[in-house]
């Protein structure tokens, strides 16, 4: 097959269709691109800051109707799309493009008599990026901006159901009047992919999605020394203490679970609360949960659209089905939302009581409006919880008492720990994983590290 379609989850029509790249297109696309790196890292890192200054400023313009191509294209409500433009990828881009400076400068040696000595940090040369579909431009600009700041060129491969992004990337770079060569991007199916990071021409993978999608890309890299950042999702978990403020940690872990329909790599899936809270924090989540509005994302007031697809939905519901058969409790009916409806994308959102860790809904990714809560009796045990787990992407405690928090946090096996906030990325922060979350950096200064190679100068002054 040479083509491929996109099926918008709003209404199961086809919204885009797109040619795959020919091999000429993917080779020339090669070639390109390792002849524009050679110019590209010569640039001075204000000439680079320049053009993707200008790039953000093309999505910050156009972020209501980029925000309505996101929404066909997977479903999101109309409501939030854009600003994932003019917040997350505006953030994480300007933060990017300013410390690079810093975080590229080079490492100077201590001094030495009649000795100059030091690191430089050189582009890799270019980067493969492979972004997903959930949150593909605040994904994607954690690799490319950061891989063009550092002087490498990219080639970006998007995901299927999100084809206009990648397009939309091309167009911000080409009006910002960036040379040809050092941002393009190629349509391709799987198999083309794993023949590219063959290729002696790609120097690194960035790659967001599934634990299957980060073991083929290692398999596909095994015969070459090059390296890959792997983010390859989450289970992540809270855990809700007894002193914590009860509202707040409702309010946001609510917003944690169910925002995107539940579909982040970092959003909240299991729950742990003190006993003594239980009951009460459980009935301010469901009473805060039901009041979302499931239906057609287009509809300015919807909170809750589609999931992606009908086998994503399907496949949530198989993990509640086992669930319910193993003892838990479903809290919400989900037919009291009007557009819910099991034979499409529309799921409303669930909320399990009940739990425990013999069921997938408490162990697996889920990636759907479903959460499961459990109450615990101790710090001790819901540290032994959260830590029973494949995954270690996000973790986060609610609670007044910092020191506390430290304590817990110096015990959970997570990339990032927070306290009373959850689902965000800090630019300034390294954003990186654990176990089957993956390995690798993007954001923060460590970012740069990963998307340059260390080049040592010991130059002798003198005879």
């Amino acid at each position: 097959m040479d083509h491929f379609y996109t099926i918008s989850p709003i209404d199961s029509n086809v919204y885009v269709e797109r040619s795959y790249a020919s091999s000429a297109e993917i080779e020339k696309t090669l070639a390109i691109g390792q002849t524009a790196q050679k110019q590209w890292k010569h640039t001075t890192i204000d000439e680079r800051a320049q053009i993707c200054r200008i790039v953000v400023d093309y999505f910050v313009k156009h972020a209501e109707a980029i925000g309505e191509e996101l929404t066909y294209q997977m479903g999101r409500p109309i409501c939030y799309t854009p600003s994932e433009l003019t917040k997350g990828f505006r953030e994480r881009a300007e933060y990017m493009i300013a410390i690079a400076g810093r975080a590229l400068e080079n490492v100077e040696a201590p001094n030495l008599t009649g000795f100059e000595r030091y690191v430089q940090r050189d582009p890799l040369g270019t980067v493969l990026v492979l972004a997903p579909w959930n949150y593909p431009y605040l994904t994607s600009v954690n690799a490319i901006i950061p891989a063009i700041m550092a002087g490498n060129t990219v080639i970006l491969k998007h995901a299927q159901q999100t084809p206009l992004c990648a397009e939309r990337y091309q167009e911000a770079f080409d009006q910002a009047g960036l040379p040809k060569g050092v941002f393009q991007y190629l349509h391709l199916n799987h198999g083309q992919v794993a023949d590219i990071i063959k290729d002696h021409r790609i120097d690194f993978v960035a790659f967001t999605g599934s634990v299957t999608g980060g073991k083929a890309i290692q398999q596909a890299m095994a015969s070459r020394f090059i390296n890959a950042g792997l983010e390859l999702g989450g289970k992540d978990p809270a855990y809700v203490k007894s002193d914590a403020d009860l509202a707040f940690s409702i309010e946001n872990l609510v917003d944690g679970a169910f925002f995107n329909s539940g579909q982040s790599c970092c959003g909240i899936e299991r729950i742990y609360v003190h006993k003594k809270i239980f009951k009460d924090f459980v009935d301010g989540f469901v009473d805060l949960t039901k009041q979302y509005k499931l239906g057609n994302p287009l509809n300015k007031d919807t909170t809750l659209g589609p999931m992606v697809k009908i086998s994503s939905a399907k496949f949530a519901q198989q993990q509640i089905e086992q669930a319910i058969a193993k003892g838990a409790t479903n809290l919400i009916d989900p037919f009291t939302f009007s557009s819910h409806d099991p034979e499409s994308p529309y799921m409303a959102p669930q909320v399990l009581i009940d739990v425990d860790h013999s069921m997938d809904i408490m162990t697996e990714e889920t990636f759907a409006p479903v959460v499961g809560i459990m109450p615990v009796d101790s710090d001790e045990e819901a540290i032994q919880l959260m830590n029973d787990s494949r995954y270690g992407l996000t973790a986060s405690v609610w609670t007044a008492d910092l020191d506390r928090a430290k304590v817990i946090g110096n015990q959970i096996d997570t990339g990032t720990f927070f306290m009373n906030r959850c689902d965000y990325l800090d630019p300034a922060l390294a954003w990186t994983g654990v176990k089957n979350s993956g390995r690798g950096v993007t954001l923060s200064p460590l970012g740069y590290e990963v998307l340059t190679r260390p080049k040592s100068y010991h130059l002798k002054l003198g005879n």
